[in-house]
């Protein structure tokens, strides 16, 4: 892959890997992950920190990553991107967006080319559209252009059927909205592009001009979902063993018994020839845990 992946795979240590590679329709893959469960909770802060690690290259372009690195100014790359996440309109979703990132580089190896956060915080620039854009390598002349999405909703079927609908939006006016989102990609490639390599290929990539005869290139969606897991007080008077092995089951439960909706909305006409990664990762109070989590990485 010529861009280079900046979430490393051992971040994904962070999580027990219910279901991975799942099979769903049309031969997509959905994976399970949930946070490791220790005395009883899943373990927030280990996450908080990790993410906090992330931010930066979350946050930043390559080259203002690797300029503010070269120069040895820690302290400047880390406030720059906490100030970008607190200009940032909140929308509740930054969450999602940053573990959309995180997911699709570490476990997808699908190096970011844009962020949400940089069309946020430039005024001029940005649009509803897709949360990230990130490039899937297939082989040496197939690649795949993934615009993501990520919601982040108490209930499940909810959180899918809105990430189909975003989706939809995404391919609605013959693909405006798609090119749109390439477009912006193409604007700001070279800040991502880390050598003469990098350059090369995104320009035959982006620049219709440029692509080769036998290059080939392909739009899919990477979906990050996030839904609420009752713990009952029951359960949480269990003995450690036990209570891992019933909330990973009824996670798992949980996500089974929405497959067929996942099924449904991918089968839709609309998306067609399009494949989907998708990632789901289950949470305890939901609404209170995003709020705290962004609070804390905004400090």
């Amino acid at each position: 892959m010529p861009l280079r992946i900046d979430v490393p795979e051992n971040f994904l240590n962070l999580f027990h890997k219910i279901l991975e590679n799942e099979p769903v329709e049309n031969g997509n893959k959905l994976n399970l992950f949930s946070l490791k469960i220790s005395n009883n909770a899943f373990t927030y802060a280990n996450l908080v920190e990790e993410l906090g690690n992330i931010l930066t290259t979350y946050a930043l372009s390559r080259n203002a990553y690797d300029e503010l690195c070269s120069q040895k100014k820690y302290n400047t790359l880390v406030s720059k991107a906490k100030e970008r996440l607190r200009k940032a309109e909140s929308n509740d979703g930054e969450l999602g967006e940053i573990l959309l990132y995180t997911m699709l580089e570490a476990h997808l190896k699908a190096p970011k080319l844009l962020t949400k956060l940089e069309l946020k915080t430039d005024p001029n620039h940005y649009v509803k559209g897709a949360d990230g854009v990130h490039l899937l390598r297939i082989d040496d002349n197939t690649f795949q252009f993934v615009f993501g999405e990520s919601k982040l909703y108490s209930d499940l079927k909810e959180g899918v059927k809105k990430a189909f609908e975003s989706l939809k939006n995404l391919l609605k006016e013959d693909l405006n909205k798609l090119r749109y989102e390439i477009q912006l990609v193409n604007s700001n490639f070279l800040k991502e592009a880390h050598d003469e390599h990098s350059v090369d290929l995104l320009k035959k990539l982006l620049i219709p001009r440029e692509n080769d005869e036998d290059l080939n290139i392909d739009h899919s969606f990477g979906i990050f979902l996030g839904f609420d897991v009752e713990i009952t007080d029951d359960e949480r008077k269990l003995n450690n063993a036990e209570f891992r092995k019933t909330i990973y089951e009824k996670v798992e439960n949980a996500v089974r018994a929405i497959l067929p909706t996942i099924n449904d909305q991918i089968k839709q006409k609309d998306f067609n020839g399009y494949n989907f990664y998708i990632y789901i990762v289950p949470f305890s109070e939901l609404k209170e845990q995003r709020k705290r989590m962004i609070a804390e990485l905004k400090k």
